[in-house]
């Protein structure tokens, strides 16, 4: 639809803003992942640090070769779309993405303008799902969550670890960790192995699988 609302918006004299990142865009535009076997994909331009792991990339850019039909019309419909429109909505930070932002200003020649983090209208979706009352206030909660994106098998085996040592009670809300899908049976191994026992045997921890209010903890 983004070429579409493009030539609709200039023919109106409207403006049009499309949302997009920088790592997305160049990923359809060179499929950097073809380039090499690596489970981690470098992508240049960016930080020198920044790799991204294939089971990051949606199943269609896995499976993408440079003349198959979804990178042709992936290509097409950006070029289209960055060709017409005055701007580029992003969903993040200014302050967080420094460098990615203008690394989009300096390739596409468009405004970029940074628009997150956007938050639901009514930020006790979650409690109401519920239809219970926090014993505890969100802001208040908010002072003690530490929010981790996205650890390896083993970062998770020492996270689990220094948590129990710690002796320090806590709810962790665990997902699959990076290398797996999201969706996928939980192994013995996540958390490490025992921990959900001891901790709950010894009345100081708690493991959530999946479940996260997301929103409200960003």
């Amino acid at each position: 639809m983004w070429p579409r609302s493009s030539v609709c918006s200039t023919s109106r004299s409207l403006p049009a803003a499309p949302t997009g990142t920088a790592s997305y865009f160049f990923l359809w535009f060179r499929l950097f992942h073809l380039e090499t076997d690596a489970p981690e994909v470098h992508l240049p331009g960016f930080f020198q640090d920044l790799r991204l792991h294939r089971s990051q990339m949606s199943s269609h850019m896995r499976a993408a070769t440079g003349r198959g039909p979804w990178p042709v019309f992936f290509r097409r419909q950006m070029r289209s779309s960055l060709g017409t429109d005055d701007m580029i909505w992003c969903y993040t930070v200014e302050e967080v993405e420094v460098v990615r932002l203008q690394l989009l200003r300096n390739s596409t020649g468009l405004r970029v303008w940074p628009i997150g983090r956007l938050l639901p209208m009514e930020l006790g979706s979650s409690c109401r799902r519920s239809e219970r009352k926090l014993s505890v206030e969100v802001e208040t909660c908010m002072r003690w969550v530490i929010y981790v994106n996205t650890i390896s098998t083993s970062q998770m085996t020492a996270l689990g670890q220094g948590m129990e040592a710690s002796g320090v009670p806590f709810v962790w809300v665990v997902r699959p960790p990076l290398g797996f899908d999201l969706n996928s049976e939980f192994r013995g191994e996540w958390p490490p192995a025992g921990l959900e026992r001891r901790t709950r045997e010894a009345k100081q921890g708690l493991a959530v699988r999946r479940w996260a209010p997301q929103f409200e903890i960003l």
